[in-house]
């Protein structure tokens, strides 16, 4: 079930030390055969594990796992909803939405290392559970990594490695689980997203461009918990029926992996500097291009209106054929023109003039304009970042429609 993780591991340039280390660490736990669990002992802790966001695209919004500790037993593991198969597919995959994800275990020890390496800390919340509720969630951990129960159909907002594990302890644990969620600052899903993905970064960026206006909904408290640290801070608000009586359900919170030098960074504005500047730029050059009587410039013309229409086919196939659920409703495909694409042999050959093309670019124009004059009234929080290629396209496709228009037209 581990093996894509112990993999480069036991690789023959990986080091002996640790191979052997790894090993004795699997030779330690316990067998566990047709779906049945250890039978765990008084010593034995479960516990929620957070783990601090990183700073590659898959790392932003940090991860949650389950502990099994019993060291009377020699069980301490890792249970990971978060896993995936990477193969030459996989990109295929994530851009058509077949995310099939799945429960996986390793080692606490070897998941600590991994973390380290990876420079993000990580919290662990040891939950006040009794002895027949721990063995009730540690069975129905072992029968849902069982290969006919351990995959199931990944979603960001609704069904990930936070909410299985937040689903889990309601499944098992039923109504004597209860929590009291947080007061706070009522948030859609994108701006909660924000809170992780700068929306001046090429992150930020990238996500607004993407996802429609379905993420642009208040999220429940509830839902909240789709983010990990959001599930840590409801877990410290829970309570759950011990002996009778309803009592925190954190027993204790402790930091397993300590970074001193570990700094959170959502990224950095160089998405709204990039644009703004490239604004600045194509402005200049079409000022001093219309000073000399000349509206064309296929350098800028064509890897701008280019670039525009495939972020247009993109948004279309994430919107109209994908399995995705975040990304229909885009309103960014009202800037964003597939229709480029069939213009740009047009802005090649200019052998005659064109009045539909034209019109075509007149329209376009306008309704970039419009998208401005309308910013705050869009149903879909549009990302600032566009703020400046929507004047770039605008005056682009003003000098290209002058530039096409029959000389009885003007």
């Amino acid at each position: 079930m581990i093996w894509p993780i112990l993999k480069p591991i036991y690789s023959p340039n990986s080091d002996m030390k640790l191979r052997l280390f790894i090993t004795l660490i699997l030779l330690s736990l316990p067998l566990v055969a047709n779906g049945q669990a250890a039978q765990l002992s008084d010593q034995a802790e479960i516990s929620l594990i957070t783990i601090l966001p990183g700073e590659t695209p898959e790392e932003l919004f940090g991860h949650s796992a389950v502990r099994v500790n019993d060291p009377a037993n020699n069980i301490d593991i890792s249970y990971n909803y978060g896993t995936f198969h990477f193969d030459d597919y996989f990109l295929l995959k994530f851009i058509y939405g077949d995310l099939e994800y799945f429960l996986s275990e390793a080692p606490f020890p070897l998941t600590v290392r991994h973390y380290r390496e990876r420079q993000r800390p990580m919290y662990e919340q040891v939950l006040n559970l009794t002895q027949q509720q721990k063995q009730d969630l540690h069975e129905f951990l072992i029968v849902n990594i069982q290969e006919e129960n351990r995959y199931y159909q990944y979603d960001f907002l609704y069904d990930n490695c936070s909410t299985r594990i937040q689903d889990a302890l309601e499944d098992v644990l039923g109504d004597d689980l209860r929590f009291h969620y947080t007061e706070g600052e009522e948030r859609t899903f994108r701006e909660l997203i924000h809170l992780y993905a700068d929306p001046d970064s090429f992150n930020g960026l990238g996500i607004d461009l993407l996802l429609g206006s379905t993420i642009d909904i208040r999220a429940t408290s509830r839902q909240h918990m789709f983010l990990p640290d959001f599930l840590m801070m409801e877990f410290d608000n829970a309570t759950v029926l011990v002996d009778g009586e309803m009592q925190p359900l954190v027993a204790t919170t402790t930091q397993p992996l300590q970074l001193d030098d570990y700094e959170q960074n959502p990224g950095r504005p160089i998405a709204l500097i990039f644009t703004w500047i490239l604004f600045i730029a194509g402005a200049i050059v079409t000022f001093f291009q219309i000073r000399k009587n000349r509206y064309v410039n296929l350098w800028l013309d064509l890897p701008l209106f280019g670039t525009i229409g495939l972020i247009g086919l993109l948004i279309v196939f994430l919107w109209f054929f994908s399995l995705h659920t975040e990304t229909v409703r885009n309103l960014n495909l009202f800037w964003a023109w597939p229709f480029h694409l069939l213009i740009l042999p047009f802005l090649i050959k200019r052998t005659t003039k064109n009045g539909v093309m034209s019109i075509y670019f007149t329209l376009y124009a306008a309704v970039c304009l419009l998208i401005l004059a309308g910013w705050w009234f869009w149903t879909q929080q549009l990302n600032s970042a566009i703020i400046p290629i929507l004047l770039l396209l605008s005056l682009r496709a003003g000098c290209n429609a002058y530039s096409l228009l029959p000389k009885n037209w003007r």
